[in-house]
């Protein structure tokens, strides 16, 4: 399937399972908690359900947050999969501040190549692929009439509905090198984040912080809104692989802070070292 196919059927998923998403976070609902103490909602389940449901139709596997159980011996002989998070920033969405996202990414030996984050509340759509660079769309017109076309079973163009109303990232480019723009997340600051922030103060006459949930700090440094997002804390595959296609198909790098190479996906551990997102003229991790 190409590319162009594999975007429609990515942003079709997401933008459904945002719908479903949205029908939750309208109502009351319930709050579980997994064996880590992290929150679960219907909501997920529903998002999770609905993604795999359309993208198991492209014949990739899928490897989710809510499908997680995969055994490495099976995983590793992929050279193609999904990597999905059908909720990304469930604490967002249990706090009703409207910061959560569904992150969609295709990985290809170890590296996402395709990645959509949809931003429910918001009807925001980011969206990026090789061959079509990152973009990003915020139309809840157009999003209606999507939600409208899938839910009809039609199969309008998506992809070229969607790029006739997108503008390419990033949107703002750096002018002031006297200045820094920090984003961060907004549920889980860490010391050695406070740590990072205070020594770029040391080193640029303005530094400002920006908070964010889920995976739109990616987002907000593939379109110039923030300089770097310093990520000194745990994530997993399904919280950056979206992210990290979309960052990277807007200019950016994200590289291991202890390495300095480029976080990759399919690991044995699915848990993410810590990392930067930035521009390279802006800041690379340094061995520690």
């Amino acid at each position: 399937m190409k590319i162009k196919n594999l975007l429609h059927e990515s942003i079709t998923a997401s933008i459904k399972a945002g719908l479903v998403i949205l029908d939750v976070y309208h109502s009351d609902y319930s709050v579980e908690y997994k064996s880590d103490d992290s929150p679960l909602t219907i909501a997920d389940q529903r998002s999770h359900d609905m993604i795999s449901g359309i993208l198991s139709k492209t014949n990739i596997p899928i490897l989710s947050e809510e499908g997680r159980n995969i055994d490495y011996a099976e995983r590793k002989k992929w050279d193609r999969l999904w990597i999905v998070d059908p909720l990304d920033g469930t604490k967002e969405f249990i706090k009703r501040n409207d910061e959560f996202t569904v992150n969609i990414a295709l990985v290809k030996n170890n590296t996402p190549v395709l990645g959509v984050i949809f931003v429910p509340v918001t009807s925001t759509l980011y969206f990026a692929a090789e061959g079509f660079g990152a973009r990003k769309m915020s139309d809840p017109d157009l999003v209606k009439k999507i939600g409208e076309m899938i839910l009809q079973e039609s199969k309008p163009e998506i992809v070229e509905m969607v790029l006739s109303c997108s503008v390419t990232l990033p949107l703002k480019q750096r002018t002031d090198e006297t200045s820094c723009r920090i984003v961060g997340s907004r549920s889980h600051s860490t010391p050695e984040l406070e740590a990072y922030v205070a020594q770029k103060k040391k080193e640029y006459q303005t530094v400002g912080f920006l908070s964010a949930g889920s995976s739109l700090k990616f987002c907000l440094v593939a379109e110039g809104e923030a300089d770097i997002y310093p990520r000194l804390g745990p994530t997993m595959e399904w919280d950056t692989a979206a992210g990290q296609a979309i960052a990277e198909q807007s200019g950016c790098r994200v590289l291991c802070w202890d390495t300095g190479s480029p976080l990759t996906y399919n690991r044995e551990n699915l848990l993410n070292p810590n990392f930067v997102v930035s521009r390279p003229e802006q800041e690379r991790p340094v061995t520690r």
